[in-house]
């Protein structure tokens, strides 16, 4: 049976930790409102390869003390929860003083009760702390509070961020094994330009013009770096530290964008990536009743490529002319045509918005499986060209030795 830990609270604002077996979470839910608690968070515990990197990105999280973006929505998912079972604001956030693990998220979240204790609304305390709590989900909380719906927007907002974070996390894992790859094949050839490779030299010293090219080359590579070794990694520093403070200008951000739009490889993993964020955000902000004209500004703000962001200016002017959303959309060239057509179904049948996080729940497997075919070409393609460049210094000291054989004695 499985085995569920839970985090929950009693009437009077303890926090209960612990473990239940139950066939679902249904039952977990049940026992703990027979034990008199409101459980505040659920999880099945799995002793896998994803437990196992959430437990090191935890330990990870707790030793640098950093508000992530993983507490974010722990937190709107608890508040949402605390909400439901029908407590106040207040009294929900002071619960979440208590339960939170982080220094610093407990002083956040003390920060937001102090505001909604000095006669503010919950958006506002949110507001203070721009760098956790985007425009978007300010504004987001803000309509939530305005309808009376605030438990119901923040429900949709904690489910928004855990398919954002999922997304991510899947991508950063995917990457994990390649880099892997790239830094233990990158100090393996470092070892044998640094180390290896002047043995060699000294065998060589006396044989001049006899070497091979390859191996002269090799030679001299290896002399390079253990000579001006400090050098290249100033100019290494140098360069990254010049080329990131242009992709962070306006000019340099937009031309990187547009180069990602033009290369074979990333133009489609960056075109569905874009689309599964805005279908998931406008959807969400739609389904919590945010006008769909303020919502696409706030779409526009969330898009990570300046080029697609740019092209949301003309799909808000038309909208604001009384075009249906899916026309612009079309005339983009951004969005793929399936998309279009389940928007323009969703417009159809007064379903917008589920059609919206529909299109964003398949977009978000295509990034997958794209990635997926991605890594399993890079794993074998990067494999190769580490084999290639270990052969090619192998052969060349070979050669080297082979050549002996030619010298005049």
């Amino acid at each position: 049976m499985p085995v569920y830990s839970y985090k929950a609270t009693d009437s009077s604002g303890k926090i209960f930790d612990g473990s239940l077996e139950a066939e679902e979470e249904k039952g977990v839910v049940s026992e703990l409102h027979r034990m008199g608690l409101i459980p505040i968070r659920i999880t099945r515990q799995k002793g896998n390869a994803k437990s196992l990197n959430a437990d090191v990105s935890s330990l990870f999280g707790s030793i640098f003390k950093r508000v992530s973006s993983k507490d974010v929505m722990i937190f709107t998912q608890d508040l949402a929860t605390l909400l439901e079972a029908g407590l106040p604001v207040d009294r929900a956030l002071s619960i979440l003083i208590n339960s939170a693990e982080k220094e610093q998220v407990r002083e956040v979240v003390g920060d937001i009760l102090r505001t909604v204790q000095g006669g503010g609304y919950l958006s506002d305390g949110l507001s203070r702390h721009p760098s956790l709590f985007s425009i978007l989900y300010v504004n987001t909380v803000r309509a939530g509070e305005a309808g009376g719906v605030l438990e119901t927007v923040l429900v949709r907002l904690g489910e928004f961020l855990e398919s954002s974070q999922d997304l991510m996390d899947y991508l950063k894992s995917a990457l994990v094994y390649p880099l892997f790859l790239v830094f233990v094949g990158g100090v393996s050839i470092i070892v044998l330009l640094t180390f290896v490779i002047p043995k060699f030299a000294i065998i060589f010293s006396d044989m001049g013009q006899a070497l091979p090219l390859s191996t002269r080359f090799l030679l001299g590579l290896s002399d390079l770096l253990r000579r001006y070794w400090w050098l290249i990694l100033v100019g290494m520093g140098g360069g990254y530290y010049l080329i990131r403070r242009y992709v962070r200008s306006p000019a340099g951000r937009l031309r990187f964008d547009e180069e990602k739009l033009r290369l074979p490889v990333t133009r489609d993993l960056v075109k569905k990536v874009e689309v599964a964020r805005f279908a998931r955000t406008l959807g969400t902000l739609t389904k919590s009743g945010v006008p769909i004209l303020q919502a696409l500004r706030m779409v526009k703000d969330i898009m990570s490529n300046q080029v697609i962001a740019r092209s949301m200016d003309m799909v808000y002017n038309r909208v604001k002319e009384g075009e249906r959303l899916s026309k612009p959309l079309s005339d983009s060239g951004i969005f793929p045509s399936l998309a279009i057509q389940m928007i323009t179904v969703g417009e159809e049948t007064g379903r917008l918005d589920a059609m919206l996080l529909k299109v964003a729940e398949n977009y978000d497997k295509a990034v997958k499986n794209m990635v997926k075919r991605l890594i399993s070409f890079l794993e074998p393609a990067m494999i190769l060209v580490m084999g290639l460049v270990v052969g090619f210094i192998v052969i060349s000291m070979l050669m080297a030795i082979f050549s002996v054989n030619d010298m005049p004695f």
